[in-house]
């Protein structure tokens, strides 16, 4: 029996007659779509690997065999000129007998304590500042973020420059005051803070850029709801704006400690680890037994004890969010 087309399909886009004359099943049809279609997707399958390929090279030639390679050196004593010889865990176990690495490791800790909270504290008062009432916001915000993206070795040397006997801070406490500025990087009792000072002011505008966009994303509809309740600024924000922005403060208080604790051309170019080890952080030892005492062994084991020691407030941090940030359901 001949099908005959309607009036409004032409017989090009008639269906065309099975040999036996039945209907083609609609379940046979839909298997062999479903096999085409993965056909394709299983030669786009294939194809991953290839274009994965220069990634996981480079990976494994530039992070996963130097993470390798240091966990062997900081078992032997490895000088750079001469015979390995293997000790196991002895760089470790000379590390934490020696006074010196010790004093090293309390002094990356006080800069953290010191740092961090200085860090938090100016990046959120400023993004809470730089609303949107604010004329030439968007000025401030690179003015801000300026000291984040300018080299470090540039603002530490400007920095040292204002600090020293004789420069900018000194003058004004002589002219203003009559007295003379302490000497910030020659005292002890100083230089530590100083050191503080200006990394808050190096670092605080990358901060500041991501509380300024979380702020901005608090819908707006809450915070006038509240002020319609009699709510005031400082009740809104600590009740409202910072439990909604508590996953980018624990972004940044996670990426602030891991930065924190490698600190070095701070130390490096203002003090060289001093007066003394007063200034002296991990990072600094670990180039200091790597490139100055030629210890790589020591340099290695030092590295390796940074890393558990990231490693372990790292978790503490991730394990701690649940008791105090706040996702979207």
């Amino acid at each position: 029996m001949a099908i005959q087309a309607s009036p409004g399909l032409k017989r090009s886009d008639a269906p065309d007659p099975e040999p036996d004359g039945q209907k083609r099943p609609a379940v046979s049809v839909r298997r062999r779509a479903a096999r085409k279609d993965s056909g394709g997707l299983g030669r786009q399958t294939a194809w991953g690997p290839f274009f994965a390929l220069p990634h996981g090279v480079g990976l494994a030639l530039f992070t996963l065999l130097p993470i390798g390679a240091s966990l062997w050196i900081s078992l032997h004593n490895w000088p750079m000129m001469g015979q390995q010889k293997w000790l196991g865990l002895g760089n470790y176990q000379h590390l934490l007998a020696d006074p010196i690495f010790g004093q090293v490791v309390l002094n990356t800790l006080l800069f953290v304590v010191l740092y961090v909270p200085m860090n938090l504290v100016v990046s959120l008062g400023l993004a809470a500042w730089l609303t949107p009432k604010i004329k030439g916001r968007h000025i401030f915000r690179i003015i801000f973020f300026i000291p984040a993206i300018t080299p470090v070795v540039a603002n530490v040397v400007v920095w040292r420059m204002l600090y020293q006997p004789g420069g900018l801070i000194d003058g004004l406490m002589q002219s203003t005051l009559g007295i003379h500025a302490p000497n910030f990087l020659g005292d002890e009792h100083w230089a530590m803070f100083s050191i503080v000072v200006m990394s808050v002011w190096q670092g605080f505008g990358y901060n500041m850029l991501i509380f300024s966009s979380a702020l901005d994303a608090v819908p707006e509809s809450l915070t006038e709801a509240a002020e319609l309740d009699g709510a005031r600024p400082w009740t809104v924000f600590y009740r409202i704006k910072l439990p909604m922005i508590s996953p980018s403060i624990f972004f940044a208080t996670m990426m602030t400690l891991i930065t924190s604790f490698q600190v070095f051309a701070q130390p490096f170019i203002m003090t060289k680890g001093g007066p003394g080890t007063s200034t002296s952080t991990i990072v600094l030892f670990i180039y200091n037994q790597g490139f100055q005492f030629h210890q790589l062994g020591m340099a290695s084991a030092a590295a390796w004890v940074l890393f558990v020691i990231i490693l372990g407030i790292t978790a503490v941090q991730f394990l701690g969010q649940k008791k105090w940030v706040h996702y979207d359901a």
